[in-house]
């Protein structure tokens, strides 16, 4: 079910809830983090307090947990709703019944609807394509401005889940914030799953797309000279590694890089690891879980393109990282910006206080995340307008 595209679900009515939800999410974010508004400015100002009084009313309903004394009250709304849906711990399930389990895209998407938040305009058609990979086909979801003039700039973005779960549904928000804050074609890629499809066929996907987008630019109204890429978790391991594939293979490199908590080492006993190893939604026994899911044995998570910290790291583009506090992948974001630098790459860098992983698509309620979404649309614009 992941893998179907957006415009040709047409019959599962529990599909169909979650996929307007999806919607009704990701065009919020076009009032909340940075998008045109094509209404007249006193529209756009009512949107605006109308929006501001129905997020004024999401409140969580208990105090802080033991894990994240300090969590911001938005974010604990969200997980308090996530964990109200009482669904089995992740690391209890087989990788097809994880893939039904509520996502943290879906707590946002209730508490958006359960407050009455409006909704504007969106500011993206989107359009499904798929191409041929390795051993079958693999889809992708093109975000394209509706104003501005085209060739625009590309962004090719990996969604998350750990190679294991998620689909461009869930990571909705994030592609589509994206494009409608830099105004750049966005190529949100599906590739194929694990443990159906283990390492490092992801990998193999991530780059195929990119090559793709390189070669096919043109014909989704994108510049094909100036590509970024970006991920979350582990598509922001699959990001970075399309620079290193790139890199090694003498493909035009990507103009910039973002990352966002990405999967970055095979040490799980890091500073983060340890004290954020019971926090919510990704806790150590998941990473443990999706490395079992993903991997053909444990040694290979000593592979460069899973150990990113132990990758060479020399020639690849500017690179920005967004961190979370309450994350046990925080000190991997930390090591890698270490690490590019030592490398002499560019590297800026943000560590949000008082947010989970999985924040950055939730502009629409958490502060937090609409202002990391600016903070990296507005590096991905630097890098184009160079």
């Amino acid at each position: 079910m992941h893998n179907k595209p957006i415009e040709t679900i047409t019959n599962t009515a529990g599909r169909l809830g979650k996929l307007a939800g999806a919607i009704l999410l990701c065009s919020l974010l076009a009032s909340c983090g940075g998008g045109t508004d094509q209404s007249s400015g006193a529209d756009s100002l009512a949107v605006e307090k109308d929006t501001a009084e129905a997020l004024q009313a999401i409140k969580p309903d208990s105090a802080a947990p033991a894990w994240a004394p300090d969590i911001k009250p938005e974010m604990l709304a969200v997980i308090e709703k996530l964990a109200s849906y009482k669904d089995a711990p992740i690391p209890e399930l087989t990788a097809q019944q994880a893939r039904k389990n509520h996502t943290p895209t879906d707590a946002v998407m209730d508490l958006v609807k359960e407050n009455n938040i409006p909704m504007p305009a969106a500011q993206v058609d989107t359009a499904g394509k798929d191409i041929p990979v390795k051993g079958g086909n693999m889809h992708m979801r093109i975000y394209t401005p509706k104003t501005g003039t085209a060739p625009f700039p590309v962004i090719v973005y990996y969604h998350g889940g750990g190679f294991v779960i998620a689909d461009l549904d869930v990571y909705d928000a994030s592609a589509k914030g994206l494009a409608e804050q830099t105004g750049a074609v966005v190529v949100s890629v599906a590739y194929r799953l694990a443990p159906e499809h283990k390492f490092p066929t992801a990998h193999e996907d991530a780059f195929a797309a990119y090559q793709w987008t390189v070669q096919n630019a043109a014909s989704i109204k994108g510049n094909p000279k100036m590509i970024a890429v970006a991920g979350e978790s582990a598509g922001g391991n699959l990001a970075a590694n399309v620079s290193i594939m790139a890199r090694d293979k003498g493909v035009q490199l990507p103009v910039h890089q973002l990352l966002v908590y990405p999967v970055a080492g095979s040490d799980m006993n890091t500073k983060s690891y340890q004290k954020n190893a019971a926090a919510k939604p990704l806790d150590k026994p998941m990473m443990a879980w999706f490395v079992k899911n993903y991997l053909n044995n444990t040694a290979q998570a000593k592979d460069p393109r899973i150990n990113l910290v132990g990758a060479n790291l020399k020639g690849l583009p500017a690179t920005t990282i967004i961190t979370a506090e309450i994350d046990p992948l925080l000190s991997d974001g930390e090591q890698l910006a270490e690490k590019l630098k030592a490398a002499d790459v560019k590297v800026d860098s943000k560590n949000y206080k008082g947010v989970t992983h999985e924040f950055f698509g939730m502009a629409i309620i958490v502060p937090e995340a609409k202002d990391a979404q600016a903070y990296a649309s507005d590096a991905l614009k630097s890098a184009f307008n160079k």
